[in-house]
């Protein structure tokens, strides 16, 4: 069974879900892929998961890193589980390009090469965007986009992480624009 709870954050509404094992899903309201991985079939309702998340996201939009993860219960291909795995390692307050998790993952594979669009789609699709941070990818040339969330969001979250956001730039033309 899934259970979803809303959360009130600066950024607007966030709808959170859960099943029995942890959380499958955080969505911005309006965002790209919105309640993308949600049952038809859920229920309204505070779960221990649902619950710790909430305070996850309480301490870090005061601006703070928090020093737990609520469970997490992420599905998906296997490459897919493997770039949101690297996300999970991009420290607070830091930024890493789509490139260079592309070589990440071609490292771990044994590959030469592994493309950069192929893992921006992985990054695009996470549903658990802020705690699997997604927000913190970039593109090479220093271009924010690709967050399903919106570009204003990711700038937010990003401004809130202490980021220098003077060598970014928002692209006339994106995917998540």
């Amino acid at each position: 069974m899934q259970y979803t709870s809303a959360y009130d954050s600066p950024l607007g509404k966030i709808l959170l879900a859960a099943d029995d094992i942890g959380l499958i899903g955080l969505w911005f309201e309006g965002e790209k892929y919105y309640a993308g991985g949600l049952s038809s079939e859920h229920e309204e309702r505070e779960t221990p998961a649902l619950q710790q998340t909430k305070e996850w996201l309480d301490i870090y939009f005061s601006g703070q890193e928090p020093d737990f993860l609520p469970p997490l219960h992420m599905e998906g291909s296997p490459f897919r589980l493997s770039v949101w795995k690297l996300l999970q390692q991009i420290p607070y307050g830091t930024t890493v390009t789509y490139g260079d998790l592309a070589k990440a993952i071609a490292r771990e594979k044994g590959l030469d090469h592994m493309s950069a669009q192929a893992v921006g789609g992985a990054v695009g699709h996470n549903e658990l965007s802020i705690i699997v941070p997604c927000h913190r990818v970039v593109g090479t040339n220093g271009s924010l986009t690709g967050y399903a969330g919106g570009i204003d969001k990711k700038k937010r979250l990003l401004t809130l992480e202490g980021v220098d956001m003077g060598k970014f730039f928002v692209p006339a033309k994106g995917t998540a624009l």
